[in-house]
Order: structure tokens, then sequence, then C-alpha cells
């Protein structure tokens, strides 16, 4: 039962990203808003950690379960991969990197910002 409102919370942060999306003219993924909503009530404490704790480190469990099928859709396009094999691997490569970078200097702010909060010297 706490799995299914766990879950229930988060489909629910997912539904109000889409709507925000529909209402909003802006080239933003539907994900996006609901990851910022979330993040903003996690942050402010109105959605506590523990109303979704359980259900989200599930998803984090089966997270490389969902590259399966786009994986499989790759394989599908490989006539039309096949001439810019190269070029793909390497923008891949390097956007990976750059998505790596950022995300790195991202979590160290966070974690710097919160050793500043609680008065913790670095």
């Amino acid at each position: 039962m706490n799995y299914i409102r766990q879950f229930s919370i988060i489909v629910f942060i997912s539904l109000v990203g889409e709507i925000i999306h529909l209402i909003l003219p802006l080239p933003v993924p539907a994900s996006i808003y609901g990851l910022i909503l979330m993040l903003l009530g996690l942050k402010t404490k109105s959605i506590p950690l523990e109303a979704v704790e359980q259900a989200s480190d599930f998803l984090l469990e089966i997270m490389p379960l969902m590259f399966i099928p786009a994986a499989v859709g790759l394989l599908d396009s490989w006539g039309i991969l096949r001439p810019i094999l190269i070029p793909f691997l390497v923008i891949t490569t390097f956007s990976t990197v750059i998505v790596m970078i950022v995300t790195g200097k991202v979590t160290q702010f966070f974690i710097q910002s919160g050793k500043k909060k609680k008065g913790i010297k670095q």
C-alpha cells in the first residue's frame, strides 16, 4: 500500500508537469517540468522525502531495463545509422562527457551549499 501511495505522488507530479507543458508555449519537455516540480517540492519540504523514497529507489533500481527498448530501436535503425556511425559516436561520446561534467559540477555546488547552510567547514 505504501508503494501505491508513493507511486501516486510521483505520477501526480508528472501529470502536473504534462499540464504545465500544455499551458506554457516553451520548448521544454513535460518530464523536465515534472522533475523541477519534484525538486522544488523536496527542497521546500512540501513533499517529504519519506513520501516518495521507496518508490524512487525502486525506479532507480529498474532504470537500466528502461533502456532496452531504445537499444532495440537503434538496432532497427541500423540501415540509417550505418553511414553516419562515426559522427554519431563522436557526438554521443562528446555530449556524454559534457553531461557528466555538468552533473558533477552541479552536484558539487549543491553539496557545498548544503555544507555552508549547516555551518560545516570545508
